[in-house]
């Protein structure tokens, strides 16, 4: 599994993995789920994913030129109890386009 860096509560995604993830998108859905500690992520126009899971979504910020991009997730590691500290995160990016993170 491939690795994504929290930096400063905010999660650090490389311009490559965020095109393929979120053509297009300037919002992502997102949902917790604290017993697997699993954050899932797509971008907001995908329906399907809203149908499946009760969503909140969160602006995909631009990180710099080159097209890296940043989501705030503060507030996700303090209301589910996670450490704010910098670390890499296992993530994968699963057929359906959904971004799959293990906190």
């Amino acid at each position: 599994m491939n690795c994504l860096p929290l930096k400063n509560c905010h999660l650090l995604l490389p311009a490559e993995l965020a095109a393929r993830a979120f053509p297009g998108e300037v919002q992502v859905r997102l949902v917790f789920y604290p017993e697997r500690r699993e954050l899932l992520l797509a971008g907001r126009s995908d329906v399907f994913f809203e149908k499946l899971h009760k969503t909140q979504w969160l602006v995909l910020k631009d990180r710099n030129p080159q097209g890296d991009k940043t989501l705030a997730v503060r507030d996700l590691l303090i209301d589910n109890d996670l450490e704010l500290d910098d670390r890499e995160l296992a993530f994968e990016l699963q057929p359906t386009g959904v971004l799959r993170v293990i906190f």
